[in-house]
Parts: structure tokens; sequence; C-alpha cells
């Protein structure tokens, strides 16, 4: 092992620890009502060019777990030789405020939250809804970091938050409405009127019965916060996300410095935010800190782990894994900066378009640059006004087109708390934008 040792340039662990709380609620009866345990590490080891990672599950000894990932290391890059990595040298972290929890939900009796879930259940239940769902999430984790270049440290964060849906239906035609809202305390349910938005996500299903597919084609848009939000996540974050760009999937390599987008435009992650992407340092131990995207149209910097940000430059902090899985580039919170347009202002330069609001997924190659989203709901806009509502619409086209058809931004940013996949992995994040006016984009309907 001794001679090994000699080879393995670098060496990290990371230690979580914690618990998560679910209560599920069906049509207003308890559905599930659940509490898990998990402690574990995951141990990485470089030699030359190649990574050796293990996995460990309850009882830890990092010992042996360094000694795992390090053959692994060794083997593999003994049978299959690939360029030396170098790692882009950091700091220890220096952890600044946490997020601030003013209830503790672990001091909220179970029966208080089937309660509250119960009573958003009953205001989500509106004339015509006819079935519901009511989730509560909590979870609380520890996670410590040490590496063989001396950084040690560690954190503590307490999630919570809750997911309303309903659906209404009507001559064999079905709609949903969905709310959530996540924070960093019980207090969440103080600081939103959960009631309402419970209340807004029924009414939503059963005025989408009513509504009509419009026309699609090409015409001017007005995004609302969260889809603009999920554009600059989906097309913009993964595409600027440095592992993407050296595997050559991404339409943004080799434009750094380019002008790529309206002047109008800023796109930025920041995982010192206190939103749900929030982290006071990467799971590479790197302290995290705000990038800049794109500023004022032009390309300015990728997102990076200690080894992209040692292949193409640039400073790493935004490295991220589930639990104690391998850590790859990952976004936090994600989010168009505000400009000064009011909504007044941007249904007129619209005219003639439509208004969509919300998300309901979609896809995205950020390889080709191409996207289709799916709007939960819209408006007709007419003459610079608000006209019928519609459903069943999407936005699509090429990324780079979108950019650089941005024709004015709001004031009026927002940011919506989820959970974002990449290589098998989920991990808590924020997208947000204010109102976006595009000249020219493709909508989909009947």
């Amino acid at each position: 092992m001794k001679d090994i040792m000699q080879d393995i340039k670098f060496y990290d662990c990371r230690v979580i620890e914690g618990s998560s709380t679910s209560i599920v609620l069906d049509n207003g009866k308890i559905e599930e009502i659940s509490r898990n345990f998990t402690r574990g590490a995951g141990i990485r080891a470089l030699c030359g060019g190649s990574w050796g990672y293990t996995a460990v599950e309850g009882e830890i000894d990092l010992k042996k777990g360094v000694s795992a990932a390090s053959k692994l290391a060794f083997s593999m890059n003994s049978n299959t030789p690939k360029e030396e990595v170098e790692l882009a040298a950091v700091n220890s972290p220096v952890l600044g405020k946490l997020p601030e929890i003013k209830i503790d939900p672990r001091d909220v009796p179970i029966e208080d939250k089937v309660e509250l879930l119960k009573s958003i259940e009953a205001h989500a239940r509106v004339e015509g809804v006819h079935s519901t769902k009511v989730m509560y999430m909590e979870s609380e984790f520890k996670i410590e970091y040490r590496s063989s270049e001396g950084v040690e440290s560690a954190y503590e964060l307490l999630n919570t938050g809750f997911a309303v849906s309903a659906v209404a239906a009507e001559n064999g035609g079905y709609q949903a409405g969905r709310e959530s809202r996540f924070g960093y305390g019980y207090e969440v349910f103080e600081k939103e009127n959960v009631l309402e938005l419970a209340k807004k996500a029924g009414s939503s299903a059963v005025e989408l019965l009513k509504a009509k597919t419009p026309k699609g084609g090409t015409m001017p848009v007005l995004l609302d916060q969260e889809l603009a939000g999920v554009f600059a996540h989906e097309a913009v974050g993964h595409a600027s996300e440095a592992d993407l760009v050296l595997e050559g999937d991404s339409i943004l390599a080799n434009r750094i410095g380019d002008l790529i987008a309206s002047p109008l435009v800023t796109i930025i992650d920041d995982p010192t935010l206190h939103e749900f992407g929030y982290y006071p340092f990467d799971a590479e131990g790197v302290q995290s800190s705000r990038t800049e995207i794109i500023k004022e149209g032009v390309l300015n910097s990728f997102l990076h782990s200690r080894e992209t940000a040692g292949k193409l430059g640039g400073t790493p902090g935004n490295c991220r894994a589930q639990g104690y899985s391998m850590p790859i580039v990952r976004m936090s919170n994600t989010f168009i900066d505000n400009g000064d347009a009011k909504f007044e202002e941007m249904l007129e330069e619209v005219r003639d378009g439509m208004y969509l609001i919300g998300s309901r997924g979609g896809q995205v190659n950020t390889g080709e640059g191409i996207f289709q989203f799916n709007a939960e709901k819209g408006y007709l806009i007419k003459n610079g006004e608000l006209a019928g509502l519609v459903r069943d619409v999407s936005l699509s086209g090429k990324t780079l087109e979108i950019l650089n058809h941005v024709a004015l931004v709001g004031n009026d940013l927002k940011m919506t708390a989820g959970r974002c996949g990449k290589g098998g992995q989920l991990v808590p994040v924020s997208d947000g934008s204010p109102h976006l006016a595009i000249s020219s984009a493709l909508v989909g309907g009947a």
C-alpha cells in the first residue's frame, strides 16, 4: 500500500450524516409517514489521470476507504493511463453565515404537520377538483470534508418544504395545478400563504379545463419568471457546465469572451444565496462563490470543478453530489438578473403574441443548443393586453437565437426551488428570472 500511495497525488473524503421526514396525503388520507436515517462517506483518490472512488455506509473506516479508492485509481491508471490531471489550487473555505432557522421543524409535533397538510388539501379541493396530493418534506444533514491537502471543514443544513397538486376532470379530459415552496425552517409555512397557494393550484386545474389550445407558430412571447428561469437553468446553465464543455456536449465551447446574447442578458449562478441551492462549500471543499456565466450578453465563465478549472482555466466551486455519490459539475441558484422594464411595458412590446406561464418539464440538447419546454398555461396577448387563457402550449427553439431575441428584461426577479438531475443524481437547486419579452420564438399549440 505504501508503494501505491507514493503515486496517489490527491485524495479526499466526505462524510454525510442525516435524516429525512416525509408525509404524503393522497386525497386527504395519509398515504405515508416515514423517517429515514443515513450515514456514509464518499472517498476519492487521484492517480495520474484516473479517479478511484468508493462509498461506505454505516460504520465508517476512512483509512480503509482511502486505501480502497487509491487501489482503484492506481489500477485504472496502470491499465489504461490517461492524461495527467492537474487540480486547480484552492484555499480552505471560510464559512460565512448559514441560513438562519427561526422555527425548528423538529420541534413541531408530527400531528401538527399532518393537520396542516389536511388543511392545505382541503383548500386545494375547490369545486371541480376530483383528486389531490400533498407532500411534506424535511431533511437535516451534516457534511464533513477533509483532503490530503489539509483542507478540513463541516456544515449542517435543515431543509423544509411542501408540494400540492390538484387534478380536475371533465368529459374524459383532465388538467392539473401545482404549487410548491421550499426553505430552511418551518417558518416557510408562515412566510407563504400556503392555504392560498393550495387554492390557487385547485383553481388553476379547474380553469384550464375550460381553456382552449391556441394555434402555434412563430411569434413574440412574454415569459413569466418560472419559465424564463427554467430556460436559464436548462438551456444555458447546463451548457455552461465545464464537464459537458470538455466532453464536446455544449454549444458554448470555445465561446468565452464572445457576445452570445442580447446585452440586456446577465445570467448568474450563486450558491452563496440562501435559496434552495445554497452551500457554503462544494463537494471538493471549495468555498462557494458567485459566477457570472453571461455578463451583459458576453459569455464570461463556465461552471467548474477543480479538474475542469485546471484544464480550462477558471474558478472551481461548482462540484456537487447527491449524498456520498461521486461529485460532478452542477449548478446551484441560477438566474437571469433584473433589468428595468415594467410588466405593462413588456405587454406593449409583445403587442400581439402569447404570455407563457410556469413549467411542466421539457427537454434540452446542450450539444446542439436546442430545447423544448412545456408551459403550465398561457394567455393570448392582443393589442398589448392579456386576452384569453390557453393551455397545452410550449416554447421551443435554439438557445442562442432566444438569447439574442430578448427585447426587454423585467425588474421582478423571482426564484423557484426544485431539484436538478444529472448523471443519475438529484441535488437541490433554485432557478429564476424576471419577466422576459422575446421578440420571436416558436410556440407549440394546436
